[in-house]
């Protein structure tokens, strides 16, 4: 097996999950009669400190089920240029949706109050309405940075004093939590809406969640049906996320401390641009100088370590569950050995 570490989400489930997905109990989850689907989105509905939650297929589908409820046809969302959102959900925002985005260049994914203030439209004839404030926790594009709270919480309150609502992309917000020791209720109670998955860092094999107040809810519920994210006997698919939730989170912080001790290898190889003092979770990017990107991912692709290019000059590596000590140590040796020399 080659160490895969491309992404998070190509995690496999181990035996415990298997058995968890061969006992669930199920039922017609469109009746709202799955029993493990009932549990799973109140028990994260819980953790989040929201009123409600609704399980669906992908995050992308849960990020364009949050436009849905809290916009129109026509309004714009405020977010950060980099941002999930903005850059890898097909166009989604103006395909399904059909708003317009107010793009922001933010200081390693965060976004201050005062270009959130900036940014807000006066209701002038001809401007689009602004409905909605999206920010990303923790961000993929700035290297898995956990976003500073009190500037969230400024940010967001900036927001709501205009009429905006707030929604949190939060994929790997698990991973901000065990890094930051702030609970996910805490990183989430500054938003309306937040979205979690399931299958990155958690180790499920599909799945995201919406949470909320229930009246938003209901009518993400209905948008989910009309986008085609109806599930009839899913428990077995929630009952994978209930066994993460329970088995995978504690773990997260192992992730964080081998991509760290990664990083700092990375960092004192020649032509490698890397502060390793930026990896805060379980991702590592870093810029390669005097050398094609596709490169480097070929040459460790011959060694049977398999990382991402990630935009001009930049590889990705996460580590996940997937991912032992031995694997990481395997990595180092490998980096050292193809480039230690300049």
């Amino acid at each position: 097996m080659p160490i895969d570490l491309r992404s998070d989400t190509v995690t496999r489930p181990g035996e415990g999950m298997r058995r968890a997905i061969y006992e669930a109990e199920v039922g017609d989850n469109i009746y709202g009669e799955d029993p493990t689907v009932n549990r799973l989105q109140a028990e994260v509905a819980a953790l989040l400190g929201k009123e409600d939650a609704v399980f669906v297929p992908s995050g992308i589908m849960a990020n364009q089920l949050a436009l849905l409820i809290h916009t129109h046809p026509g309004a714009e969302i405020i977010l950060e240029r980099k941002c999930h959102i903005f850059n890898h959900e097909g166009g989604a925002t103006g395909f399904l949706a059909g708003v317009q985005t107010c793009p922001i260049d933010g200081d390693r994914g965060m976004l201050l109050p005062e270009q959130v203030e900036r940014a807000l439209r006066n209701g002038f004839y001809g401007e689009p309405t602004s409905r909605l404030l999206c920010l990303e926790n923790t961000h993929n594009h700035a290297g898995g940075r956990v976003l500073p709270q009190l500037i969230v919480e400024a940010a967001a309150a900036v927001a709501r004093s205009r009429g905006l609502a707030a929604h949190l992309d939060g994929a790997r917000l698990w991973n901000a939590a065990a890094a930051s020791g702030r609970s996910v209720a805490e990183l989430a109670a500054p938003f309306d809406t937040v979205s979690v998955c399931l299958s990155k860092g958690l180790g499920a094999p599909v799945g995201s969640l919406l949470a909320g107040p229930v009246d938003l809810m209901k009518k993400a519920l209905r948008f989910r049906n009309s986008i085609g994210g109806g599930m009839r006997q899913s428990g077995i698919l929630a009952a994978a996320g209930l066994y993460a939730l329970a088995h995978h989170r504690e773990r997260l912080v192992d992730d964080h401390r081998r991509a760290r001790a990664l990083a700092d290898v990375i960092a004192k190889l020649p032509g490698f641009d890397l502060d390793p003092t930026r990896v805060e979770t379980n991702i590592v990017l870093f810029r390669v100088a005097f050398r094609p990107v596709a490169d480097v991912v070929a040459a460790l692709r011959a060694e049977g370590i398999w990382v991402a290019p990630f935009g001009p000059g930049l590889v990705r590596a996460v580590v996940h569950l997937d991912i032992s000590q031995t694997d990481i140590d395997v990595t180092i040796q490998t980096l050292q050995r193809l480039f230690s020399t300049p």
